[in-house]
């Protein structure tokens, strides 16, 4: 697959799981953090494979939001917390660990997601075309 094409795809699941995010935000707020999330992930992704890099582990995808995009000056400080902080809600709606998102945390992500989403698109204003061409 070309990189346009996997960095549409990528857009188009990022976008879904924002929706979803906010959905699950009136069911379950492990849902909601984990969604949002994943769509920072796959929007980050997306950008990425614009750059023509492919991560395979979430904690690669983590390292190179520092090293690539906030280290560098392209994001600010607050979007690489943002990415950071979902990282860690995610791990805890999905796997626990005796706790569980809170509301407050779980709204929190899914502005967080959207944040994430308006600064890739800042980089790469091409993808907000992709989800309306699924």
């Amino acid at each position: 697959m070309n990189s346009e094409k996997y960095a549409a795809d990528l857009w188009r699941r990022a976008e879904e799981a924002l929706r979803t995010a906010e959905a699950d935000l009136a069911v379950s707020f492990d849902a909601a953090a984990s969604r949002a999330y994943y769509a920072a992930f796959y929007a980050v992704s997306a950008l990425f494979a614009l750059e023509r890099r492919e991560f395979v582990k979430h904690s690669a995808v983590h390292a190179a939001v520092h090293r690539d995009l906030v280290k560098s000056g392209r994001w600010s400080l607050a979007i690489g917390k943002d990415y950071s902080r979902l990282l860690r809600l995610r791990e805890t709606g999905d796997y626990g660990g005796g706790r569980h998102v809170e509301e407050k945390e779980a709204c929190d992500a899914v502005l967080a997601a959207k944040r994430i989403r308006d600064a890739v698109t800042q980089a790469h204003p091409e993808l907000e075309r992709c989800d309306k061409t699924a």
